[in-house]
């Protein structure tokens, strides 16, 4: 592992610990050179995934950036990050699992809305008006007129 600070590949482990769902291993390090300490995250990848962009070019996935997306919807919402950490896992998961190791941007972003639906019903909003690239008032109308539709007795169950 590189050290951040100096760029030295002598590095060594001081501890390591799974999180609370062990889903992810903590490793303290320090580098050799230079005494500097830092904080690794280690998690399974079951396959390379490449995500296939609406105008055909072929990018690697990317977790951290999902993640991101995720927290910009969310952002200043009273949702925990550990539920939030927990739908990105869930979604990498779903997309490892698929058995293909190109997946479309627009399988991913539904993916993320149907998360995000869960999650917080204004964090779909905002994600649903970048995602689907509203144009209109109408267009968050057609939006918030599914959700209060779901919420209405007699509507179907969310998962």
């Amino acid at each position: 592992m590189r050290c951040p600070n100096c760029g030295s590949l002598d590095t060594q482990v001081k501890d390591s610990r799974p999180t609370e769902d062990s889903s992810v291993i903590r490793r303290r390090r320090v580098c050799l050179s230079c005494n500097f300490r830092f904080t690794t995250f280690e998690r399974v990848q079951l396959r390379e995934l490449v995500v296939i962009k609406r105008n055909g070019r072929r990018v690697p996935f990317d977790r951290d950036k999902l993640l991101r997306s995720v927290q910009i919807a969310l952002r200043k919402r009273p949702v925990e990050p550990e539920r939030i950490d927990q739908a990105v896992s869930k979604i990498v998961r779903e997309l490892e699992s698929q058995g293909e190791s190109e997946v479309s941007s627009e399988a991913v972003g539904e993916m993320v809305m149907e998360a995000l639906r869960a999650l917080d019903d204004v964090a779909y909003v905002r994600f649903a008006s970048v995602y689907r690239n509203f144009r209109e008032a109408k267009d968050f109308e057609t939006v918030l007129d599914e959700l209060s539709e779901e919420g209405k007795p007699g509507a179907a169950v969310r998962k």
